[in-house]
């Protein structure tokens, strides 16, 4: 157990002294530009759904009637 927490707390310590966080504008900026790519890629993926839900809805349908 102690393992764990001695890993935990270098890891903080590596957090704070060695790694270069951004600006928090970029961050705000970075944040906005992800959400607006995630909502697009949805819909995108929403889209081919509904476009392959009805073709094949459209092919099944000429089955039942052939």
């Amino acid at each position: 157990m102690t393992k764990v927490v001695n890993y935990i707390s270098e890891a903080f310590v590596e957090l704070k002294s060695n790694v270069t966080w951004p600006e928090w504008s970029e961050v705000q900026r970075l944040t906005i530009i992800v959400a607006i790519f995630s909502i697009l890629f949805a819909l995108a993926t929403w889209g081919v759904d509904v476009v392959f839900a009805k073709v094949l809805g459209g092919f099944f349908n000429l089955l039942k009637k052939a």
